[in-house]
């Protein structure tokens, strides 16, 4: 069976309703973040369905015993936020899943070259081969990024098939990367758009989200 890159814009009207705030110019910081804390909220609810291991028990309401779904809590389920920009997806992304461990992972980009260069790695040397992993990354522009995150997440021993990225925006050169190279991702955006520009910015986007999120 041959494999290929999944990407879903969830319809959901609060991420059209966040994003439109994220991608006001006008927005106050304090604001943008709000607006990505609820993209991460949302995002995350789409990604996660129909992913997470659960198991099969029963309860006892107050009238009757009956049958009981609970999220698998022995599946190692891990979130790794890029940052800067992907701190500000990780606080909704948590509510969601609240037991997840959390590895920080430091990028930066090169502005002439617009090649990412690794600053922080807190991955373990291993992980669990079963370990499910949400990267979360607002802008996926050029794929730089990205590409060197799930590179160093493979070399760790993560099966790119158990990974879902979220993100705010992405675009159409980041997109044929990661197909190309690991087709058996599944991508949750807010949006696509079409272009990036000579700087390595998707246009219309919404700006730099890490300086938009911290007022920098």
């Amino acid at each position: 069976m041959s494999l290929q890159l999944r990407v879903y814009v969830p319809p959901h009207p609060l991420i059209k309703h966040w994003l439109a705030v994220a991608r006001d110019a006008a927005t106050p910081s304090v604001l943008f973040r709000s607006a990505m804390t609820e993209l991460g909220r949302w995002l995350a609810y789409e990604a996660i369905r129909e992913w997470l291991p659960t198991v099969e028990t029963t309860v006892q309401t107050p009238l009757a015993e009956c049958p009981a779904t609970f999220i698998n809590p022995e599946a190692p389920l891990v979130v790794v936020p890029i940052l800067r920009a992907g701190l500000a997806l990780l606080e909704g992304i948590q509510t969601v899943v609240p037991l997840a461990s959390v590895y920080h992972l430091g990028m930066a980009r090169n502005e002439e070259t617009l090649e990412p260069i690794c600053y922080l790695n807190k991955l373990p040397a291993q992980f669990n081969p079963e370990t499910r992993v949400i990267i979360s990354e607002p802008m996926l522009a050029t794929g730089g990024t990205i590409v060197a995150t799930m590179q160093e997440l493979t070399a760790r021993g993560i099966d790119p098939s158990l990974i879902r990225i979220i993100s705010v925006v992405a675009a159409p050169p980041a997109l044929k990367r990661l197909s190309a190279e690991y087709p058996s991702l599944m991508i949750y955006t807010a949006t696509i758009d079409e272009i990036v520009n000579e700087q390595g910015f998707i246009v219309p986007g919404l700006g730099d989200a890490g300086d938009r999120t911290y007022g920098t």
